[in-house]
């Protein structure tokens, strides 16, 4: 299915943003409620479900956080991010130095914590069940942990040099968190130590460092402004300005050297990507300009470019229940990326069929279809 993702034609996301859209979430529970952030301060609400039950549809907008709301961020939206475990609650964050807490019922915060400077992300552990700390990266080197339960946001974990612009929690243990930052350093804590960091990643993994101390422990030659790890937790994928995508073994927190080649990244602020969930193999969808690239993760083949945005792609995000894929871009559109549905093949045929023709789709070219080019 991810193999022949294209721009459907037959499932538009209404439009609401008369911005760019920045960021967007999926809720897990059902994957059926999709949120996004606009650089308007705008908040949106989709049902990603086809209720009529034709064939052609829109996905409506069920509510929005619009400029007259009281509430409305006052500047950029630049994280949105449902509360893992129900939908009744959702977070965003802003340039306007601020993180809310929603009530998705009444669409009136229930929390605002507040930062001395702007704040490019935050993010709650997918999987925590003895704790409620969101991560929060801001323009201060300092990275804050901001506790649901007590409202304080007391805990800080000191390490990076600038800004951090990208922070995950990992999806396999509860408190162990990445960090990404300007200063081109990638790191892995421990919440629970009182010295915090676990490693810097290094992306010479430990050669370099010996002849020159400038370069020592740098996962990018740039800032690094994205992070995201792979379902299981093992591995963690960042990206940075240096135009350079690349994967860590999560626990030993080695760089696996995997090349995908040039991934153009142009941008000053965090970079949202997703990896697919439940393939074999594993796919990274990677905003690359106006395009989102999708690359094999632990081969680093370029399988495809997905063209149908106009204008620079700042997020994407995968439904996992089928394998769709939803991006955001500065052209103010949501674009629904879904399987083709391939004609089945007749019983008499492939009963007949050598079983060498059941090679793995990633390794044959599976883009020339030619019937959509007729």
């Amino acid at each position: 299915r991810v193999l022949s993702l294209e721009l459907n034609k037959d499932r538009d996301v209404e439009r609401i943003h008369g911005s760019g859209v920045n960021t967007l979430d999926i809720e897990p529970v059902e994957g059926r409620y999709m949120l996004s952030g606009g650089s308007d301060g705008v908040i949106v609400l989709y049902d990603l479900e086809n209720l009529s039950r034709k064939p052609s549809y829109t996905c409506k907008a069920l509510c929005s956080v619009g400029r007259s709301h009281p509430d409305v961020h006052r500047y950029s939206v630049e994280t949105v991010q449902w509360y893992p475990h129900d939908t009744g609650m959702f977070t965003s964050s802003s340039f306007d130095k601020t993180l809310k807490i929603w009530d998705t019922n009444t669409l009136q915060p229930a929390d605002v914590f507040h930062f001395e400077g702007t704040v490019y992300c935050h993010h709650m552990s997918p999987v925590a069940t003895k704790h409620c700390l969101i991560a929060v990266g801001t323009k201060s080197p300092k990275v804050q942990l901001c506790d649901l339960k007590s409202g304080s946001c007391s805990h800080i974990l000191q390490g990076h040099r600038q800004e951090v612009l990208a922070v995950s929690w990992s999806p396999r243990h509860e408190y162990i968190l990445a960090t990404a930052s300007a200063d081109s350093r990638v790191k892995l804590w421990d919440v629970r130590r009182a010295s915090g960091c676990l490693s810097t990643l290094d992306q010479h993994n430990g050669e370099k460092s010996k002849s020159s101390s400038e370069a020592a422990n740098t996962a990018h030659n740039g800032r690094v402004n994205g992070l995201c790890y792979t379902n299981d937790g093992l591995h963690l994928l960042t990206v940075g300005t240096d135009d350079r995508m690349r994967l860590w073994n999560s626990s030993t927190g080695e760089n696996t050297l995997v090349n995908y080649g040039k991934v153009c990244n142009e941008s000053r602020k965090g970079l949202k990507f997703a990896v697919s969930c439940g393939c074999n193999p594993e796919f990274a969808f990677v905003p690359y300009s106006s395009t989102i690239a999708v690359y094999t993760v632990f081969t680093g083949e370029l399988i495809t470019m997905l063209r149908g945005h106009y204008s620079t792609v700042n997020c994407c995000v995968l439904q996992p229940n089928f394998q769709e894929l939803y991006s955001g871009s500065k052209d103010c559109n949501i674009l629904a990326w879904i399987p083709a549905l391939r004609d089945p093949v007749p019983d008499d045929i492939s009963e007949k069929s050598p079983p060498q023709q059941h090679l793995n789709p990633a390794y044959e070219d599976a883009w020339s279809s030619s019937d959509e080019e007729g």
